[in-house]
């Protein structure tokens, strides 16, 4: 087995054991979260009737809607961070971030729902029955619960770099601030304040849309492929002409995919290089570029010979002729003074919108005098002709 494939065999299998990890973290905390809510559903709907407590009981519906949304993280994450495959050539991680709209959307429909049931309580409720202390402790115990889950499921999503853990925990925080408002209906309730439950209600909900439009937003802004911020654009554009080789840097594009980025960035070198070297020299780039910002994923990079940053138009068009028909007209023009072979070694440098031209002559046996001379006077005619540069050894 080469080096080449033994360093390949390592880079997969690393990419592979981040995927499992990944997975493990993610399903664990996602588990432990839902057993929980389950618990907690159970525990809240019990005590909400044996205490006469209405909104216990909602609240406990909100734990096992809360049970249901870990199924879908759990099943979500299976497959957001799956190897690339024909379908899906740049991964899955915009599944991560499809889910992450699902369940900001989700946190905004339950704080419309909280909203709507406290306003219409304040509006039509004219007595309220009062609960009994088991309700008052179930909702002290679920506000302590959900905290703490909320607080482990927030690190796990940050030390695995989800989006969509993060979006989950949040979705926790909710049920703890649900908890905190029936906690303080019930309070109020048993202390003669009814109205306490439904003002403080519409008071978290309006936190709760908020938490649900921001994740949905951000995960938007993503699927639409909004680029990352300019001044993050000007630092790595400052990064890239650091590297030998380049002499400009230009319509760098980049894109979110999950926690990473891709960038497409257009690379301009000396171009009288060849195109190993240039191509050499994006590879550096790129090298560079990962190791160090490790959110950076995949560098697609295009090698100019000249800059053709001039709002969007490129400095040469593609009205030129490639070499086909290149050394077709130039066999023509040239033929009472030098016979070119298909085989000849011409370069053509295609700059400012010309065709320079190098001929490399094998032998100099009976060759014209002047024929540099004689050549461009018979060349006059071709608009498109640059520089031209004959090479052929001397005796």
């Amino acid at each position: 087995m080469h080096k080449h494939d033994i360093a390949h065999q390592a880079t997969s299998n690393t990419s592979k054991d981040n995927a499992s990890h990944f997975q493990r973290e993610a399903h664990r905390v996602t588990l432990i979260g839902m057993i929980i809510d389950i618990i907690l559903g159970i525990l809240k709907i019990l005590f909400g009737l044996i205490s006469h407590s209405y909104a216990l009981i909602a609240d406990g519906l909100h734990s096992f809607s809360d049970a249901l949304t870990d199924i879908l993280v759990i099943a979500i994450t299976k497959y957001s961070r799956l190897e690339p495959d024909e379908d899906h050539p740049y991964g899955h991680e915009r599944f991560e971030t499809l889910g992450t709209v699902f369940l900001g959307c989700l946190l905004i429909a339950v704080a419309g729902a909280m909203a709507w049931d406290s306003v219409m309580r304040l509006i039509t409720q004219t007595s309220i029955e009062i609960p009994t202390w088991p309700a008052l402790v179930i909702a002290a115990i679920s506000i302590l619960a959900k905290e703490l889950i909320f607080r482990y499921t927030h690190h796990i999503g940050t030390l695995i770099k989800s989006d969509l853990i993060i979006a989950n925990a949040w979705h926790s925080r909710t049920d703890a601030l649900s908890s905190i408002v029936v906690f303080m209906g019930i309070a109020g309730a048993m202390s003669g304040f009814g109205w306490l439950d439904a003002a403080a209600a519409v008071v978290v909900a309006i936190m709760i849309a908020k938490v649900g439009w921001d994740l949905s937003w951000d995960s938007i802004k993503e699927l639409v492929d909004t680029a990352i911020p300019p001044e993050e654009t000007d630092e790595l554009r400052q990064f890239i002409k650091q590297t030998p080789g380049i002499q400009n840097v230009h319509d760098l594009r980049s894109r979110h995919m999950g926690p990473d980025i891709i960038l497409d960035v257009h690379l301009q070198v000396r171009p009288s290089i060849s195109v190993s070297e240039g191509h050499q020299i994006g590879l550096i780039v790129t090298e560079r570029l990962k190791n160090q910002y490790s959110h950076i994923r995949e560098v697609t990079f295009h090698i100019d010979a000249e800059d053709d940053d001039h709002n969007g138009q490129h400095a040469t068009t593609t009205s030129l002729p490639l070499r086909d028909e290149v050394i077709r007209t130039l066999k023509k023009v040239w033929a009472k003074s030098i016979k070119i072979d298909d085989n000849h070694n011409i370069n053509l440098h295609y700059l400012n919108n010309q065709i320079s031209i190098e001929l490399f002559i094998e032998c100099n046996d009976q060759l014209p005098p002047n024929l540099l001379a004689t050549l461009k006077e018979q060349a006059e005619s071709i608009d498109w002709l640059g520089d031209l540069t004959l090479w052929y050894p001397h005796n």
